[in-house]
């Protein structure tokens, strides 16, 4: 990263900081109920107790960073099974111009089908380029947005394209995409990839992390777990 990008870099993410500061105290002040489900797509469909190993990641849909974060995550997850969980919260960064509506798509496709959410966030990812600031300055709204319903209804299946345009329509997915926003205010999050592991914040965020570093995460976690196991007195019967 040059001087200069550097330096912009830090910019934008100390007034992002400070504006996220602010919506979190409105939203502490104006929001009297917490939402009704947790926030975030649960990757994982395996039972979590005391012992799993949990990992939330904040990723924006059109965020370079999070697409080459995913990859790696993705295999860490599939290595440890069910020893380990994974969220992934939505924090469409302002300064990414289409990552609120691609994020809300994300909520749409959700609710149709969650069987579906992962394949989409790949799908954004993949053709991140047709979405991503310059390739849209010389389109409407409307233009951009059509094309991710497109995108969205090839991903999950044709047949739901009717169902995800009207998602758009609905204040119910705008509102949950304003959810996970100010849900990573209250976090403190301010860039993406960010991630957690047990609640506690990694290292380095806003860079994507390598397979052999989540390894060196989690392994030591894994470990003090099974030691704590093997001291436990045995009761006999």
């Amino acid at each position: 990263m040059g001087t200069e990008k550097g330096t912009t870099y830090l910019l934008s993410s100390f007034f992002f900081s400070i504006i996220l500061t602010i919506v979190c105290q409105r939203t502490v002040k104006a929001q009297s109920l917490p939402p009704a489900k947790y926030d975030g797509f649960l990757y994982t469909n395996h039972r979590v107790d005391s012992d799993t190993i949990m990992i939330e990641a904040f990723f924006d849909p059109v965020c370079p960073d999070s697409r080459d974060a995913w990859p790696p995550l993705k295999q860490a997850i599939h290595h440890y099974g069910s020893r380990v969980s994974l969220i992934v919260h939505l924090l469409p960064l302002p300064y990414h111009d289409y990552a609120f509506s691609t994020s809300r798509a994300m909520h749409i496709v959700n609710l149709l089908n969650p069987s579906a959410t992962f394949r989409l966030l790949e799908s954004f990812f993949e053709y991140q380029g047709r979405f991503y600031n310059a390739q849209t300055s010389n389109k409407s709204r409307d233009a951009v947005v059509d094309e991710i319903i497109k995108l969205a209804a090839e991903t999950v299946g044709n047949s739901y394209y009717s169902a995800i345009e009207s998602g758009f329509n609905d204040r119910k997915t705008d509102l949950k995409t304003r959810i996970s926003f100010k849900y990573s205010a209250s976090r403190g999050v301010f860039g993406t990839p960010t991630f957690y592991i047990n609640g506690f914040a990694v290292p380095d965020s806003g860079s994507a992390i390598d397979y052999k570093q989540w390894r060196s995460f989690i392994d030591p976690l894994l470990l003090a777990q099974s030691r704590k196991r093997d001291n436990l007195p045995h009761l006999s019967l």
